[in-house]
Parts: structure tokens; C-alpha cells; sequence
């Protein structure tokens, strides 16, 4: 219920420095009042908001621990309601008791994303801005922080109410021209209708076509590396992970499982498959890490093909090869320490890029980032504009695009106004969705089901 009063722990839950309840509703202060005492005979009911007090916190066994209390007071909260924030020693049991003091005094635990929630229905974020603050909270690069950050201060939605507002102002104009002919209004002039439906589509198609470029600096790429046995691809592993992840021996067929670690690559998430060497054999074990292998190459997104610079191409090389046609991959020719019996041709007529690496040399990530950047056109992605940042909002957009396309098919082929104005409004409808000024509950909740409690 929108009018209880809610509570939650803000932070993770752990030992740390400091630990944060956070409660939002109309009891909120009197709640806070019931269990905190503050210095100096002050009242929280009597606090400006945006202010802070020093206090301590009680319950029905006697006093929990110091803490600040932080009061926001409604309409100018994250919430839009009264909203109390208590800091305290940043110990699992402390910050636990705090919330059952606040509970019993009066308070609802709150449910996941219930603070953002109560944002969007009380008008402080739409749709669009409520799910920034998710992106924001799992955002593990640069580019994917700012993207997020540029949505959450409005850019998608200040682009969607642009769109939105040019085509309810063509679709206003077709339906007084088509309702009242009588009244003196301005006759509507197909070509500037139409010029004007083609911008509109136009800035749709450009926003749909941030989404994919979006979806890899946000939720990085899958990445598997792959190669015949002893290549090299263990310590190409490691050297993006930084540490020891796979173990590297001079025996060939040592990785025979899939060993995975997210790692950074530049601004770039990668999703590391160091996967088993492929080639034919008769260990069954080694057959099984194999077919594994195969899995992984079919299902990446990135394939880092490894070869052995210091020997001839073999069968199973050119096998490899063959294997990662249609994905996008990186071959990298390994051990260019030492004297090379490689024959690159093959390699690059098979393959748009291939760098000759040693993959214990950190310098060599560097060419190795600049292509993987090229192969996802991330250049062409600006994180300081608006983006699309999920399927949701890619989905509307599309709606949108496809209305108004036909709209201005409608247009041009002499079709009455009435079906021109329903292809617009229908444009409307969607944008309106996107921002979530006409979504249904069921996409409200699913929104809000991918945040933490106490955001």
C-alpha cells in the first residue's frame, strides 16, 4: 500500500563503516521519533529537512547504538514522501536491529524496489529514469556508469517527450482539420506533414540504433577463448584477469573444463571462457572438455582464437578456423617471442584482424581492446546521449519507428486522414509506454522486479 510507512536496510548487507536504514512514508518521522533520541533535547518532528541530527537508537531491550538521523522532508525526497534516514555502525546485527526496532514502531519492510517505485507513482522519475537507477547500481564500467547516469538526469525521456510532443501536435492538427473544416482551420499540407512524420521517424531510427552498441557496454560481451592445446590461451586468461585463474603447464590438454571470470577490457566487460584445447583425442575426459569447448564457441558473441606463432598451422588449427566463421573474432597469433614457423596468410583470409601477441605482455591488451571496440562499433556509442538501455524501452521505440512509418506510407498513398491520425496516436501511445506515463502494472512490476531491497 502506497500510504504505509516502509522500511529497509540501504546498504549491503555486511560489516562496513557505516550502515543506513532508510524509511519513506507519512509516519515516517513520528516512527523514527519512537525509537531515536536525539542530542540536546531536539526533536526530529521539529527539523528542517535536509538536515541532520546526532542520536541514539532504542528498542524494547534498551539502546542499540549512536547514530545520525537525516530527514528529507516531502515533496523535496527521492521518494516524494517524508523520508528518515538512520546511519549507524555498519555491523550485520546493529543495522538488523535498527530495522526491527523501526518495524515494530510502526513501519512495513519494504519490498524490492519499493523506494524507486514510490518515485515513479509520485511523479519524481518516469519509467525510463527509474530504470537508470538499476543500471547505475549494476553498472561495472565507465562508459556503462555514464550511460546510465546520462539516463537517470532525464535524456532518454526529455528525446521521447521531443518525438511525443511533434507528433501529438500533427495529430491534434489532423483531427480538428477532420472534425471542424468549418471553423477557419489552417488546411494541412501533405508534404509538410509528411517531411515532418519522416523527422520524427528518423530520430526514432537513431535511437533504436543506440540500443545494440548500449547492450555490450552495459552488460558485456560473451566472450570465449579458444585454440588447439599449449597456445597459449591459459595465460591470455590470466593476463586479462590479472591473476592466476587458469593453470598454464608446458603438458598439453591441462584445461579440461571451462574456466569463466568476468574481466575488464578497457570500458568493456568481457565474459572469459578459457575453454579445454580443442583437437582430436581418446581421452574421453579430454573429449568431454572438448565438446564443452564447441558449446562455448557456438553460443559466444566473441571468439579470442589463440595459435601457436612458433609452429605450422595444423588440421585442427584450421579446424578452429573454420569454426568461427559468422562470429565476431580476434585471431591472435601467440609466442611472437619466439622464432616464427606460422604462415599468416590463411589466418588473414579467414579472419578481418589478426594481431601477433605474447600473451604474458600486458602492452598487448591495448591493440587487442581497439579492435574488440571496432568489431561492437562501441566508438559510435555516445554515453553522454540518449540511449536506449533495454528491451522494454527498445520495443517501444520500435512501435513507435513502425507507426510512423506507416503513417507516412498512409500519406503517400492517398489513404483518408482518419488512418493517418490513428497511425500517429498510435506512435503517441507508444512513446507514452516508453516513459511510462500510460504503462500497465504488469510492465510497471516487472520494471521494478530487477532492483535490491532498500532502493
Amino acid at each position: 500500500m502506497e500510504n504505509e510507512t516502509i522500511a529497509a536496510i540501504a546498504t549491503p548487507h555486511g560489516v562496513g563503516g557505516i550502515g543506513v536504514v532508510r524509511l519513506s512514508g507519512p509516519q515516517a518521522i513520528p516512527i523514527v521519533g519512537r525509537v531515536a533520541r536525539l542530542s540536546r533535547g531536539k526533536q526530529l518532528s521539529e527539523m528542517e529537512g535536509y538536515t541532520c541530527a546526532y542520536g541514539r537508537v532504542f528498542d524494547e531491550e534498551g539502546e542499540i547504538d549512536e547514530a545520525i538521523l537525516t530527514l528529507f522532508r516531502e515533496p523535496h525526497s527521492y521518494t516524494g514522501e517524508d523520508v528518515v534516514e538512520i546511519a549507524a555502525h555498519g555491523g550485520i546485527y546493529l543495522i538488523d536491529r535498527i530495522l526491527r526496532a523501526c518495524c515494530s514502531a510502526g513501519a512495513c519492510p519494504a519490498q524490492a524496489g519499493e523506494f524507486t517505485r514510490r518515485a515513479f507513482l509520485n511523479g519524481k522519475l518516469d519509467l525510463t529514469q527509474a530504470e537508470a537507477v538499476a543500471d547505475l547500481i549494476s553498472a561495472q564500467g565507465k562508459q556503462a556508469a555514464r550511460a546510465a547516469l546520462t539516463a537517470r538526469d532525464g535524456a532518454l525521456y526529455r528525446e521521447a517527450e521531443r518525438i511525443c510532443g511533434e507528433l501529438t501536435g500533427y495529430a491534434a492538427h489532423l483531427a480538428a482539420w477532420i472534425d471542424y473544416p468549418e471553423e477557419g482551420i489552417a488546411e494541412v499540407d501533405p508534404s509538410a506533414l509528411a517531411t515532418g512524420l519522416r523527422g520524427c521517424g528518423a530520430a526514432l531510427e537513431k535511437l533504436s540504433a543506440t540500443y545494440d552498441a548500449g547492450r555490450v557496454v552495459r552488460e558485456g560481451i560473451e566472450t570465449a577463448i579458444v585454440g588447439r592445446p599449449n597456445v597459449g590461451k591459459s595465460t591470455l586468461m590470466n593476463l586479462l584477469s590479472g591473476f592466476q585463474r587458469s593453470i598454464v603447464s608446458d603438458c598439453a590438454g591441462t584445461t579440461r573444463d571451462v574456466v569463466s571470470d568476468t574481466v575488464q577490457l578497457g570500458d568493456l566487460m568481457l565474459h572469459l571462457s578459457d575453454t579445454a584445447g580443442i583437437r582430436s583425442t581418446d581421452d574421453p575426459i579430454e573429449r568431454q572438455g572438448v565438446r564443452m569447448a564447441q558449446d562455448r564457441l557456438e553460443r559466444a558473441q566473441l571468439i579470442l582464437a589463440v595459435f601457436d606463432g612458433s609452429e605450422p598451422l595444423d588440421a585442427d588449427d584450421l579446424k578452429i578456423a573454420e569454426a568461427c566463421q559468422g562470429i565476431p573474432t580476434v585471431a591472435l597469433v601467440n609466442k611472437r617471442d619466439l622464432p616464427q614457423q606460422i604462415d599468416l596468410e590463411p589466418l588473414r583470409r579467414m579472419f578481418q584482424k589478426v594481431l601477433v601477441i605474447s600473451a604474458d605482455q600486458s602492452d598487448d591488451l591495448e591493440p587487442l581492446r581497439q579492435e574488440v571496440e571496432r568489431l561492437f562499433e562501441i566508438g559510435s556509442f555516445d554515453a553522454g546521449a540518449a540511449a536506449v538501455a533495454n528491451e522494454r524501452q527498445r520495443g517501444e521505440v520500435r512501435r513507435a519507428c513502425d507507426e510512423v512509418q506507416q503513417a507516412i506510407d498512409a500519406l503517400s498513398s492517398g489513404v483518408s486522414y482518419d488512418a493517418v491520425c490513428v497511425c500517429i496516436e498510435a506512435a503517441v501511445d507508444a512513446l507514452l509506454a516508453l516513459t511510462g506515463k500510460r504503462a500497465s502494472e504488469q510492465v510497471v512490476e516487472q520494471v521494478f522486479s530487477r532492483f535490491c531491497v532498500g532502493k
